[in-house]
């Protein structure tokens, strides 16, 4: 069986925090410069422009992209021939967060309670962290570090079986349409359909995770994911609420088998800032 030490795993994910916070991945960036080709709206154009400015300038200047470096999720795939040594693995990724979000001088966005006592705990911990254990003997590590303005603006509803695809597309469309430019358009839409309520949100999260533009393997969802992405393009929200072409950049929709007396939908979005990085030990 093969070993992989906890003090590893802390020093991965801080690199990873970093280097999510402050280098927008290029799959995303190239379809934000793609979306400025496209679009014809005078502001819209503005607004990509500096988009990209903003991008470049954190890279080059190792700075956040966005003042919100965002609540940590990590997706960890964990070979089942692999052990975690002198440590335990949550605690591991834990502090890697710490690290990462101190030495990085990224903003501490975490409360320790989220009623009660909306106290910040002063290192963005705890990281939300989805584990699953899949075959082989290595370790993957995604940080997707979430903002505030783009969550919120995530909806679920347990669709009736009847309503079929067009309900779902209705769904997916109208909660577009009631976010407007509160999630910093233009954003990428994850979409979960199936499991039961957690599930679909899970997936749509996961469907976040996924490179930036890249279909579902399924040719029929594909082409869904295709027809959204039109759609909501026609809204005319526009690259951050100003009006315009170019709302979304990339629809992922991830599904998952359910009850048959049950459809659960799930949209969850990201911002322009889709901030995402992974690595494999």
């Amino acid at each position: 069986m093969r070993e992989v030490s906890a003090k590893l795993i802390t020093e991965t994910v801080k690199e990873l925090c970093i280097k999510a916070a402050c280098d927008l991945p290029e799959d995303v960036e190239n379809l934000i410069a793609a979306g400025l080709e496209q679009e014809e709206s005078q502001f819209g154009i503005y607004s990509l422009e500096k988009i990209l400015k903003n991008v470049k300038l954190a890279r080059s200047e190792h700075a956040p992209i966005c003042q919100d470096t965002g609540m940590t999720v990590i997706f960890v795939e964990i070979g089942q021939d692999l052990r975690v040594t002198e440590g335990d693995l949550t605690e591991a990724i834990n502090e890697g967060v710490r690290q990462g979000y101190e030495e990085g001088y990224l903003r501490k966005s975490v409360v320790s309670d989220p009623v009660l006592d909306r106290r910040n705990t002063g290192d963005n911990t705890p990281a939300v962290i989805h584990m699953e254990i899949v075959p082989g003997d290595k370790l993957t590590i995604q940080v997707l570090p979430k903002g505030a303005g783009s969550e919120n603006m995530g909806a679920v509803k347990m669709c009736k079986p009847a309503e079929g695809i067009d309900g779902v597309k209705d769904f997916i469309v109208n909660s577009i349409t009631q976010a407007g430019g509160n999630p910093c358009p233009p954003v990428i839409v994850g979409v979960g359909i199936g499991g039961t309520m957690d599930k679909c949100t899970l997936l749509a999260k996961k469907a976040l995770a996924r490179k930036a533009g890249a279909p579902n393997p399924n040719p029929a969802y594909a082409e869904v994911e295709k027809e959204f992405l039109e759609r909501i393009n026609k809204l005319g929200i526009g690259p951050q609420g100003f009006g315009g072409k170019v709302t979304a950049l990339a629809v992922h929709i991830e599904t998952y088998p359910t009850h048959i007396a049950m459809m659960p939908v799930c949209v969850t979005l990201n911002c322009h800032a889709a901030r995402h990085t992974e690595a494999t030990l």
